[in-house]
């Protein structure tokens, strides 16, 4: 009998071992998620592959997400990263953002899978055959069938799933139209996946009141991103057309006053004259976020800035206090996020010279 129940006592402390990743995120079903960071340039936006993309991302940076005070992260990837052409799985990239999935869960953090870029639709991009082309629409619908066939078997309070990364559409009724679609194309196979949507046009609090969520579906999270103000959020940004702006810019107050405007050189003047005396403070980026309040209240549903952050070339004190204001509404409001990104020289909590203490310990609000 000593024998059996030291047998026993083995096996019970093996399948705790086993499970002890899980320990946590499976002591009930809902996906919870508050403060998260964005995985950036690794299954998105990014030419790396082999050793490269393998190496860039690991079970350690999960660890240093962790403690940091992160409870997820949302994870981007790319339809030509994880597919060829032909809608075949690129397994490399699978098998590593599976990987992804079970250190988040030996590590008890949550994961957003975003769904970035398609072939047929890029936010930044002036043609989109997605809205106009019924078989790109069929082709996103069986991606993300492709895609639950890996990733079904997690518990749905471990991982969920967002549609699509800032949908750009000409008119409002054909995201709508694509979101109810991809709906009940998932909803057959997964009932109660959690699914992250949000509204047209770069997931703007603009456009929330536009947004059609599909309805008696409590498994669902709003989504918003914030980078406003513009001139602030990219400041100098290599990307936009504030490229060469390398003038004034001030927060909280007035962005830019009149007498620094007169005084800038003619050939910044286009870019920057819709930004003179425009005054930001934390009390006009809640009121930026009405929309999204409004919907969320209005629905019984979590409400999610899935996006936001200044670019690191932005004066640091007006860069740090504008995190500081959006920190406190998430707080104040009871408003997940996840800042972006993790890890780069424009936005990175991390960057080529290590960690931006100040800035990490701001955006995990530490005390």
């Amino acid at each position: 009998m000593k024998v059996i129940g030291r047998l026993f006592l083995l096996l019970f402390v093996l399948s705790s071992t086993i499970s002890q990743g899980q320990n946590n995120i499976t002591t009930h079903n809902k996906f919870e998620i508050f403060r998260g960071t964005n995985i950036a340039h690794w299954l998105s936006q990014s030419k790396g592959r082999g050793i490269e993309r393998q190496e860039k991302f690991t079970e350690k940076h999960i660890a240093a997400i962790v403690e940091m005070g992160f409870d997820h992260i949302r994870l981007p990837i790319d339809e030509e990263q994880m597919w060829d052409e032909n809608g075949n799985r690129h397994k490399d990239a699978f098998e590593l953002m599976e990987k992804c999935i079970q250190w988040c869960a030996t590590n008890n953090l949550r994961i957003i899978v975003d769904l970035h870029i398609l072939r047929s639709h890029h936010f930044n991009e002036k043609e989109k055959p997605l809205w106009t082309n019924s078989k790109e629409q069929d082709k996103f619908f069986d991606l993300w069938r492709d895609l639950s066939k890996s990733l079904k078997k997690y518990p749905n309070n471990l991982v969920a799933y967002e549609l699509m990364n800032e949908a750009v559409a000409d008119d409002h009724e054909q995201w709508n139209n694509l979101i109810a679609n991809a709906f009940s194309a998932l909803r057959e196979l997964e009932p109660k996946r959690t699914i992250v949507i949000g509204s047209n046009r770069w997931q703007s609090t603009e456009t929330f009141d536009a947004l059609k969520v599909p309805e008696n579906d409590k498994n669902i999270i709003l989504s918003f991103h914030f980078y406003s103000p513009f001139l602030l959020s990219h400041y100098g940004a290599s990307w936009t057309d504030l490229k060469n702006y390398n003038g004034p810019v001030h927060y909280p107050g007035i962005l830019v006053s009149q007498s620094e405007f007169e005084s800038l050189p003619k050939n910044q003047k286009t870019v920057v004259k819709k930004y003179v005396d425009q005054n930001w403070n934390k009390k006009l980026i809640l009121k930026k976020w009405i929309k999204p309040i409004q919907k969320a209240k209005k629905l019984g549903l979590p409400l999610y800035c899935g996006e936001f952050g200044i670019v690191a070339d932005a004066i640091s004190k007006d860069r740090l206090d504008w995190y500081k204001d959006m920190i406190s509404l998430f707080e104040e409001k009871g408003i997940g996020y996840a800042n972006w990104n993790y890890e780069s020289d424009n936005f990175g909590l991390i960057d080529s010279t290590g960690k931006n203490e100040e800035l990490i310990q701001i955006v995990t609000n530490k005390k």
